[in-house]
């Protein structure tokens, strides 16, 4: 006697896209990207960002901590290999996966897909921020690090642009975000958070901490419009400084 077999189709819950790892060479590269976004970019920013809040306290906090963080030994190697060259990597790589990035928003507008949009662009904005933010301040005027007293100034300087400060407010907020979605990525990719209550549960965290980087990041703006504005005069000597 012959019996048919019914088959039942798989119950699959919508929400969330499935996490892609990749294969081979791939699957190492989107390793070491969630890794570089992690150690050391992510700690580098949450430091930034504490660094920065001391403009909160005046001119001269601010400068004491630009002093002291220039004063680290082996400074400039630490930048290095601790900073500059793992953003080139992720910020290069991002923009690869990014290129090949496939969402589909308005056809399937699934959690995931609209997350993962987000971390797409979220990146793309802190690279341009990232990389305004570093010319201006380490590559024009005045040398901040041989000159820390006019850190202060030359930061609030550029905040008397409007367009400037718009332009910080959507960097911080980007930043904050990209690391922080970026960090619940990582717990899921390398096995950390397993499970679908845990994934949830540290998105909260997650989000906890993207909104007080947020909120840390305005405190250190703030700092800048707290104090009136004292502008750099270009032809007095930066030794001749003065912290108010």
């Amino acid at each position: 006697m012959a019996s048919s077999v019914q088959s039942v189709p798989s119950k699959i819950k919508p929400g969330v896209a499935p996490l892609r790892a990749g294969v081979g060479t791939s699957f190492l590269l989107r390793r070491l990207h969630s890794l570089s976004g992690v150690i050391p970019i992510g700690l580098f920013l949450v430091e930034h960002f504490i660094s920065n809040a001391e403009a909160f306290k005046g001119p001269a906090a601010y400068t004491r901590q630009v002093e002291f963080l220039n004063g680290l030994p082996f400074v400039v190697v630490l930048e290095l290999f601790g900073i500059w060259l793992p953003i080139l990597y992720h910020g290069l790589y991002g923009v690869y996966i990014w290129y090949r990035g496939e969402s589909n928003t308005i056809d399937y507008p699934w959690t995931g897909n609209w997350l993962f949009a987000a971390q797409r662009w979220t990146g793309i904005v802190s690279l341009v921020y990232i990389a305004q933010h570093t010319y201006h301040l380490r590559f024009t005027g005045v040398h901040l690090p041989t000159h820390p007293a006019a850190a202060f100034a030359k930061v609030q300087g550029e905040f008397q642009n409007p367009w400037m400060i718009a332009f910080y407010v959507v960097g911080i907020v980007a930043a904050s975000w990209h690391f922080s979605y970026g960090l619940w990525l990582f717990a899921a990719k390398w096995g950390i958070t397993t499970g679908e209550t845990a994934r949830r549960r540290f998105g909260y965290v997650c989000l906890v901490l993207a909104i007080g980087l947020v909120a840390i990041g305005m405190m250190g703006m703030s700092g800048f419009f707290r104090t009136p504005y004292h502008p750099l005069d270009p032809n007095a000597s930066t030794e001749n400084i003065v912290v108010r």
